[in-house]
């Protein structure tokens, strides 16, 4: 029997599907850690998909709370930030819900949020760890082929990228992309004076990730 949040989750696909728009939705979590960081990325990462990969993404984003109800109306979720993650027992409950029904999250981390993000999403599944996903995994090879996994865009502590996720029976319901901050690689050109072929690979490998996330 299909459950009725899986349930929920297909009716907000079938509306957007009727309506012709999706829209990317950015984590707002609690603990002080900055959720808010890169604000012009997901409208940036939404129009180079629209052209490239042709989705049919609203140009600005939704902000939605862990806990909320409204986590279930958008299939594709990405959290940011530098500092601390907090989820209490009903938002780490609500997230594993979500995500078990077919949501799926996608964190990319702004430097600084490691620690945090792992103690947090240890509790939202204490019974799974991280897994490594190798350079052959089909997340690195939709529209665009990356042979050596995810880019490096800013270097921080200058160690390489890597991408781990969670998966729950075969399907990848987290990607958690680690030392490359793909975000301010979407972000406006302005911002952090990225090379072009920085922001290009950081938003080419951002399609992957939804395009993949679409279509496991």
């Amino acid at each position: 029997m299909i459950s009725r949040i899986t349930l929920l989750l297909i009716l907000s696909l079938i509306s957007w599907n009727v309506q012709g728009q999706l829209q990317l939705a950015l984590l707002k979590y609690n603990g002080g850690g900055d959720w808010y960081a890169n604000p012009t990325a997901l409208p940036n990462l939404a129009s180079f998909c629209n052209q490239y990969i042709k989705t049919d993404f609203k140009s600005n984003y939704a902000t939605v709370e862990v806990g909320s109800a409204d986590l279930f109306n958008y299939p594709w979720v990405h959290m940011t930030g530098h500092g601390n993650v907090v989820f209490s027992d009903a938002e780490a409950e609500n997230l594993r819900t979500y995500l078990l029904a077919g949501g799926f999250l996608h964190i990319d981390d702004n430097y600084g949020m490691d620690p945090y993000v792992r103690t947090a999403m240890k509790k939202v599944f204490p019974e799974k760890d991280w897994i490594e996903l190798p350079f052959d995994h089909p997340i690195y090879d939709q529209r665009f082929r990356f042979a050596n996994g995810l880019p490096k865009i800013h270097e921080h502590d200058g160690l390489p990228p890597q991408g781990f996720g969670i998966l729950h029976e075969g399907r990848l319901l987290v990607f958690y992309s680690y030392e490359t901050d793909l975000g301010n690689g979407w972000e406006d050109p302005g911002v952090h004076n990225d090379p072009p072929r920085k922001r290009q690979q950081a938003l080419q490998m951002g399609a992957n990730i939804l395009q993949f996330a679409f279509t496991q």
